[in-house]
């Protein structure tokens, strides 16, 4: 795996990798970010990922995933682009420093999934604060596709429904429920319950049925007569 951008994220990210198993190159022009004690096992490159030559030292061509994780939008668009159209990585994964730039980082410029940390933070507080209201935690570009979120609230008609009987909505998929400090892979014969954290992944055009299909049940028609 490649990294472009030895800041503090990419090495965070580089740290997590490399305890994960992966082999992890660090790529900066900047002679002050490389920090090879910081991060001793990973191999590191002085360079400009921005340039061909600098990807062609680094073998882009045998990485499975490359990340953009500099602090430069226009950066992590090229090296994405790159990445992609000249040398087939299978997963490109680019961070957003700019919110305003989000709209860029589409397939169109290479990147599978774009990492907003503005706009996780923002969601990961609505997500921790809402009840009942679907929440997109974040969105995959390729495929078109969010994961998101929703507490199912006290009085949703589904409460009590068994996963496989739910007729969910086209293009969404159930990956986790989570009860209390449980996390469960979902079962077909596992029974929603009030308070569970469901996480989707969706197509975007199915979020207002997933919303509506999860809402608690309208109040009946009718009641004392004050007449």
């Amino acid at each position: 795996m490649v990294i472009a951008g030895a800041g503090a994220v990419g090495r965070s990210i580089a740290g997590e990798l490399l305890e994960n198993g992966h082999e992890v190159l660090l790529i900066d022009n900047a002679p002050e970010a490389v920090a090879v004690e910081r991060v001793p096992e990973a191999e590191w490159l002085l360079a400009d990922a921005c340039e061909i030559a600098t990807l062609d030292e680094a073998a882009l061509e045998r990485c499975q995933v490359v990340i953009a994780a500099s602090g430069d939008d226009k950066v992590n668009l090229v090296v994405s682009l790159l990445a992609k159209t000249e040398y087939g990585v299978p997963r490109v994964v680019a961070r957003v420093n700019n919110p305003k730039n989000e709209w860029l980082f589409n397939d169109a410029w290479g990147v599978d999934v774009a990492v907003s940390t503005p706009r996780l933070m923002s969601a990961l507080v609505e997500e921790a604060v809402s009840v009942g209201d679907l929440v997109r935690l974040l969105r995959f570009s390729q495929g078109e596709a969010s994961l998101v979120e929703l507490t199912l609230p006290q009085g949703a008609a589904l409460v009590g429904t068994r996963v496989g009987e739910v007729a969910w909505p086209q293009d969404t998929a159930l990956v986790t429920i989570i009860r209390g400090v449980k996390v469960l892979i979902p079962d077909p014969d596992d029974a929603l319950a009030a308070g569970d954290e469901l996480l989707f992944v969706a197509a975007p055009a199915r979020e207002a049925q997933l919303q509506a299909l999860l809402s608690p049940r309208p109040p009946k028609e009718g009641g004392k007569n004050t007449g």
